[in-house]
């Protein structure tokens, strides 16, 4: 009995103790930084631009673009340039129009926390702009909108046929 005895005393004590040492715990922290710059980006949708229906009226049509930003102490802009003239022969040109006075321009809209540009002619050889942000401008996480609005003119001299034009935007935040 005395046996039985000791070895069930020993077991409770292993039991107790082992119980203890599992209790035991300890706590400590540490950081996370972040630094946040200024950060912009831009999506663009591409357009055709159409007859309004009236004999030699203007070509026009609207690109829509979506814009995330947030800007620091300087502010922000974003900016465009026909990075490829029309292609093909005989067709519209930016850089070098057929007639004089056969111009691409346009007009923008832009959501908060842009201004949009004034009427614009767009270039082969600069960027033109389309908006401008203040300092400490912050889109919406899914980002904003705006609208370039473009009119070509329709010249009887162009050639019958398809021509396309690469517009390039950029955005920039500081």
């Amino acid at each position: 009995m005395s046996r039985s005895l000791t070895t069930f005393l020993l077991a409770c004590v292993l039991l107790v103790w082992s119980g203890t040492a599992q209790a035991q715990s300890a706590t400590a922290t540490g950081n996370v930084a972040v630094t946040v710059g200024a950060e912009a980006s831009i999506q663009v949708a591409d357009v055709s631009l159409i007859e309004p229906g009236t004999n030699f009226g203007a070509y026009a049509g609207d690109t829509t673009f979506t814009y995330k930003i947030r800007t620091g102490a300087t502010g922000a802009s974003i900016v465009l340039k026909v990075t490829t003239d029309f292609a093909g022969s005989g067709g519209p040109s930016v850089g070098t129009p057929p007639t004089a006075g056969d111009t691409l321009t346009y007009t923008c809209a832009v959501s908060s926390p842009a201004n949009a540009c004034s009427p614009q002619t767009a270039s082969t050889s600069g960027t033109t702009p389309v908006s401008t942000f203040s300092a400490n401008a912050h889109s919406a996480i899914a980002g904003n909108t705006g609208t370039v609005h473009w009119t070509l003119v329709n010249d009887p001299v162009y050639a019958v046929g398809t021509y396309t034009a690469v517009v390039t935007y950029t955005i920039s935040a500081t």
